[in-house]
């Protein structure tokens, strides 16, 4: 089969790797879409490990299912996650499902970025997500996603009516943006450096935009009442954009961090005037839970995230070098999609 295989942000390579066999209780995804996350593109983290098939954004149809195998079949249309938990840890039981050891060395092989994925026992007991027929290949590989983004909001307690400030307007900040609007969120506002994707942020839920150049919080203030936001959600892992967040959040709100950093990035916080005197929360969130990822499905099926219009490049395995070029530079794309299959 052919892989995209990754070096580099600026080397990645198209080879030919053999057709995962498939064990008991195992299956093989045929891959007929996987999504280029942000943190694909994380060259630091990523390096050390290359080469290396990336891509965990995954859909497509089953192509064998193992001995054992009865939930699934050969042609069903899936979504699935590269990893899951144990279910029974002590993180786990306290619904800490993200922070479970047994998540943290679960993958698939080799990755998204192939024309076939094998996906272990344990993640087709419970990482597999049936797509109904009027969610397409590419929306499903939207369903990881998704259900990260869903768990952010809900860890962080958006409310009806709340005013929300999303610092980063990528893919990931459009999905805050549009979920947040779905669930009934009251002043969104965005900010970023390019002015393609501030268009993006209007057109999927913000009332207002600044470039985060010239934003300030007195600016925010100007356009709501007086107050800063109820919840800041970070979608960049910028200092200086982590700074803004600080500032831009009222008394008793929340600032959720949901982007990486580059390596040994650190940020003063003030105790006494952020925390101990304004009540201000902060918090953050890493990957989904199977709850979150099952929502992500319906929230996409009913059209209430409407993701297909968010794909800005449809790519195929040849071009994955492009996509990830697209991703890394965060300019004029908003979701590149790969398509493996010719």
């Amino acid at each position: 089969m052919r892989v995209a295989m990754y070096y580099n942000n600026r080397d990645v390579r198209v080879e030919e790797a053999p057709v995962p066999k498939v064990g008991p209780g195992e299956m093989l995804i045929k891959i007929m879409a996987s999504g280029i996350c942000g943190s694909d593109v994380m060259e630091w983290y990523r390096i050390h490990k290359a080469p290396l098939v990336l891509g965990h954004e995954i859909a497509g149809e089953v192509a064998e299912a193992g001995d054992g195998v009865r939930q699934y079949k050969r042609g069903d249309r899936v979504s699935a996650s590269h990893h899951v938990p144990c279910n029974t840890c002590h993180y786990c039981l306290n619904g800490h499902h993200t922070v479970c050891d047994t998540l943290r060395t679960t993958k698939f092989y080799p990755g998204g970025f192939a024309e076939y994925v094998l996906l272990p026992a344990i993640n087709v007991d419970r990482g597999v997500y049936l797509l109904p027929d009027e969610v397409s290949f590419e929306e499903g590989s939207f369903v990881e996603p998704l259900a990260c983004v869903l768990r952010g909001q809900r860890l962080a307690g958006l409310r009806p009516g709340s005013t929300v400030l999303v610092i980063g307007s990528g893919i990931s900040g459009i999905l805050h943006i549009h979920l947040a609007q779905a669930l009934g969120a009251g002043r969104i506002v965005a900010t970023d450096i390019s002015e393609y994707r501030l268009d993006a942020a209007k057109r999927f839920g913000a009332a207002h935009v600044f470039n985060a150049k010239n934003y300030t919080p007195d600016a925010l203030r100007e356009i709501n009442d007086g107050r800063l936001a109820d919840l800041v959600i970070l979608c960049t892992g910028a200092p200086a954009a982590m700074n803004q967040g600080l500032q831009s959040v009222e008394r008793g709100g929340t600032v959720l961090f949901f982007a990486a950093t580059d390596k040994g990035v650190t940020i003063p916080i003030s105790v006494n005037d952020l925390l101990f005197r304004n009540e201000v929360t902060l918090t953050s969130s890493y990957a989904g839970n199977r709850a979150d990822h099952v929502t992500a499905v319906d929230l996409i099926r009913s059209r209430r995230v409407q993701v297909a219009e968010m794909i800005t490049h449809r790519l195929s395995l040849e071009e994955a070098v492009l996509g990830f070029k697209l991703v890394a530079e965060g300019r004029d794309s908003i979701k590149v999609i790969v398509k493996p299959q010719k």
